[in-house]
């Protein structure tokens, strides 16, 4: 499963050399964190409409569309995949209010 999106890490990253017009990433990139923005919440509202909308074929499209704008979004802020891993494989045998409880301490 990793390594799906690891060559999709390594495709993001190529992207951001790409020529904007031949590019749909490269584009995304050109127009900056606001323009990513845009795309990640209107694919996590998509994502929500699909859900509730029960077809999970639709469903599985729309998380695919999430996902892939929220590691364009990373890769925008030079962040990556395994940032992400780390920080659930982090978290692994955490519940969740604990996890909650610490951030609202740590935020103090």
């Amino acid at each position: 499963m990793n390594a799906i999106l690891r060559k999709l890490t390594e495709t993001l990253e190529a992207r951001k050399k790409d020529d904007p017009s031949k590019s749909y990433t490269a584009s995304l990139y050109r127009d900056g964190l606001e323009a990513i923005l845009k795309k990640v919440n209107e694919e996590a509202f998509e994502t929500i409409i699909a859900a509730r909308q029960g077809d999970d074929k639709d469903l599985i499209h729309e998380v695919a569309d999430l996902w892939f704008h929220t590691l364009v979004l990373m890769a925008h802020k030079n962040l990556s995949v395994d940032d992400i891993l780390n920080e659930l494989s982090r978290r692994e045998g955490i519940s969740g209010i604990d996890e909650k409880e610490n951030l609202v301490l740590k935020n103090k």
